[in-house]
């Protein structure tokens, strides 16, 4: 430490308990250390930086601003001086713009991006340096070695860590590379087999394109010696069917002569047969029209004998219907004078009464009586 002030405070109640109350001003111990780390880790990180990618850039940076923030935080705890503190801050943004040149000229708009943020992790350290309370903090001495041992381990345990993590990123990018390489061999081997497969199908289909160009020559010149055989049978085919053409020809010029002979022969004839079927149709239509006036004079009689038949039966049917009605009202009188008769014995109208004899013989009598005209 560059500077250490140690005041002992006294008061009345410290007589019976005494009290050592010490105040610290300065950097911590690690603070060299730390320095030197940074200088190791500045000489180091150009050689690893210039084989990163972007993506392992961006993961390097944002370590670091987590350790800007983490040391931010350390200043609240222990107090640093203004220039310790401006002097990390630059280093920071000096290691920061180291990796931003060393990035790829395509990633302009992130490099920017990355800068602006280191001066706002600058500022913002220099605004806490400069905004810190001028009084000091009050700790005992044991609670103050015991601290200072704390953090002095954190500081190393996150230094190891910082550590590690930019070896297993070297390692990282040398692994991609090395695969990259391998890769690239494999694509050159890929590569130089499709070029020979190239040069073989090249072969192969120029070897397969003259075989064909054979192979359709010997076609075409079997095909033209197929056509023009045929060719020549068609022309015999032609020769012989003009012959027999003219030999039709003649069968049919005699034929037709044969036909014209025959035709007059049975016009001729014809017209005598006409004639005589003529003659007997003349005779066969005045017969017709004698036996039409012979049917005539029978359908007239015919329609006569039917009418004097239906008026004949129309009048047996009348006097059928009558005699069964006459029937039919005599009955019906015998039935009404009988229904008389025995109402008047019964109810003895008139002279009529009844001799005063047994009424048991009344009764069967009108017992008999009654079922005679339930027979009826």
């Amino acid at each position: 430490m560059d500077e250490e002030e140690v005041e002992v405070v006294g008061s009345p109640s410290e007589v019976l308990q005494p009290e050592v109350t010490v105040v610290v001003t300065g950097e911590p111990p690690e603070a060299a250390e730390e320095d030197l780390d940074y200088e190791e880790e500045e000489e180091t990180s150009p050689e690893v930086i210039e084989t990163l990618s972007l993506l392992d850039v961006l993961r390097v940076s944002a370590v670091m601003e987590d350790v800007i923030d983490q040391l931010s935080i350390l200043g609240y705890i222990i107090p640093v001086q203004y220039e310790r503190r401006q002097s990390l801050t630059q280093k920071a943004s000096h290691e920061g713009a180291s990796m931003i040149t060393t990035t790829p000229k395509k990633s302009t708009s992130l490099i920017t991006k990355e800068k602006s943020m280191m001066a706002e992790n600058k500022q913002r350290g220099q605004d806490f340096t400069f905004k810190k309370p001028t009084k000091q903090t009050m700790m005992t001495l044991e609670t103050l070695k015991k601290i200072q041992n704390d953090r002095e381990e954190k500081g190393r345990k996150q230094i190891k860590t910082l550590q590690k993590q930019l070896l297993d990123v070297k390692r990282e990018r040398q692994m991609q590379v090395q695969n990259g390489n391998e890769y690239i061999a494999h694509l050159r081997d890929q590569l130089q087999e499709m070029k020979a497969k190239t040069n073989l199908e090249n072969l192969y289909m120029k070897r397969n394109a003259e075989l064909q160009i054979s192979q359709t020559q010997k076609k075409c010149n079997r095909a033209e010696e197929l056509l023009l055989e045929e060719i020549e049978k068609l022309r015999m085919k032609t020769e012989e069917e003009n012959r027999i053409h003219t030999e039709i020809e003649m069968f049919l010029k005699k034929q037709q002569q044969k036909l014209e002979e025959k035709l007059e022969f049975w016009m001729e004839k014809f017209d005598k047969d006409t004639e005589a079927k003529q003659n007997e149709l003349n005779a066969l239509k005045a017969a017709k029209a004698s036996d039409l006036a012979h049917l005539q004079d029978l359908a007239k009689m015919i329609r006569e004998y039917e009418q004097v038949i239906i008026e004949d039966r129309i009048e047996k049917e009348k006097t059928r219907k009558k005699l069964e009605q006459d029937d039919l009202e005599l009955r019906s009188i015998v039935k009404l004078q009988a229904w008389w008769r025995g109402s008047v014995v019964r109810k003895e109208i008139g002279n009529f009464k009844m001799p005063k004899k047994d009424k048991d013989d009344s009764k069967d009598s009108k017992g008999k009586e009654k079922e005679k005209r339930r027979k009826k």
